[in-house]
């Protein structure tokens, strides 16, 4: 299914600001209804989070197992060494360092895979954080027996008027959101949502630290969105073609349901695939429908893409006609053939770095070969039920075969 506008980069990388003006704007009321439910808003956040990593176990998603873990940890050092006045004891130099490692245990989870929660990568992670851990006690420790003298005065600069976080950190915490929204805005995963999501609330948790319940409330909330976020990637999952990432038959079939009465089908298939497979091996084969849902990608006309099954993908063009869609075919087909594919000759490379080294630029290795694809295509004129169309499309797709590939051909 397309992405909803829930589920845009546009929606993501605003919520939380919306979310945090809201809590800032309303803050009185919030600490007015925090103080009649304290033992339940305190425990909420360890509630939402556990619910988050349950969830991403279920769903494979031990990316955002790793970041809701990193702020279950957070939150309950938070709840258990922070509720001091900043100014009495270790508080200060204790929060500095919880605002420091928590956006980069929560950026840690890019560099691992998404699979179950008991893998490989998530010990390795979680033996990270127990060294983050280890790493803070050791300050502490060197702080308590006298150390870091004049710290607070030089490195803990602050602004107290604005925040009694350093303004190292202030800069720092507002970097590291800039970069995780970036990633938001280019990519859009629900990995870079919660990353986002859960550096900008606690950032603005640790800036805003002196006022009541600030933390419970803004971890609540980054809870709540995280497991939105994790929902999301089980429907991506559901939806979406793992191979060429684009969305799949099942999303197509909800989609055919909301065409309207004026629609057309296209499908598309690509020639020799079989052909192609056996003689390049199906890893090629794979680059080749990965290429052909690239170019699909960005299709003109608002047309709405899917992988159909093996070599086969549908193009659906809403409010349209044959005659309106099928120069934007053409130009699809015509950017597919003019592509020329780097065919890499596996079993002639050298087995290691250094004789390939010495056969470099003696001989060449890989050679480019041309994709063709052909196109069938219908519309609505005679019947606007969609399972009606998109079997003239098939038809259609057949007699452009028949006709010698590599065209575009359509039936009324």
């Amino acid at each position: 299914m397309s992405p909803s506008f829930a589920s845009s980069n546009l929606f993501r990388l605003f919520i939380p600001v919306v979310l945090i003006s809201c809590v800032l704007i309303g803050m009185n009321h919030i600490i007015e209804a925090t103080q009649a439910n304290s033992g339940f808003t305190t425990n909420l956040p360890y509630i939402l989070f556990g619910t988050a990593l349950a969830l991403s176990h279920s769903f494979k998603q031990s990316r955002i197992a790793m970041v809701s873990m990193a702020m279950l940890l957070a939150y309950a050092v938070i709840q258990t060494r922070l509720q001091t006045p900043i100014s009495t004891g270790t508080t200060l130099l204790e929060l500095s360092l919880v605002s420091l490692l928590l956006p980069v245990s929560c950026c840690l989870a890019f560099l691992f895979p998404d699979t179950g929660i008991f893998n490989r990568g998530m010990y390795i992670f979680s033996a990270i954080i127990l060294s983050f851990l280890l790493w803070t006690y050791l300050i502490l420790t060197h702080f308590y027996t006298g150390g870091f003298s004049g710290f607070e005065e030089d490195l803990l600069f602050s602004f107290p008027a604005i925040s009694r976080l350093p303004i190292v950190l202030i800069l720092y915490c507002i970097a590291m959101t800039g970069a995780t929204g970036i990633f938001v805005l280019n990519y859009n995963r629900p990995i870079d949502a919660v990353v986002y999501t859960c550096i900008l609330l606690t950032s603005t948790t640790f800036i805003f630290f002196h006022l009541p319940y600030v933390s419970s409330t803004l971890f609540s909330l980054a809870g709540v969105l995280v497991i939105i976020y994790v929902i999301s990637a089980s429907h991506q999952m559901a939806f979406n073609d793992r191979l060429t990432n684009i969305p799949g038959r099942r999303a197509l079939e909800m989609d055919m349901k909301h065409l309207g009465r004026k629609f057309t089908i296209a499908m598309l298939d690509v020639d020799h695939f079989k052909k192609f497979n056996d003689t390049y091996g199906h890893e090629t084969g794979d680059d080749v429908l990965k290429l052909v849902a690239s170019r699909m990608a960005s299709t003109g006309g608002n047309a709405k893409v899917y992988r159909y099954g093996g070599e086969e993908f549908t193009i659906l063009f809403k409010g349209k006609t044959v005659k309106e869609s099928k120069s934007f075919l053409e130009d699809l087909r015509g950017e597919i053939e003019h592509y020329k594919m780097v065919i890499r000759d596996n079993e002639q490379r050298p087995k290691n770095n250094k004789a390939g080294a010495q056969r470099r630029g003696k001989e060449n290795d890989s050679s480019t070969v041309s994709i063709t694809v052909s196109i069938g295509v219908s519309d609505s004129k005679n019947t606007n039920k969609p399972e009606q169309v998109l079997k003239k499309a098939d038809k259609a797709l057949y007699k452009a075969k028949e006709l010698g590939r590599n065209r575009v051909h359509s039936m009324t």
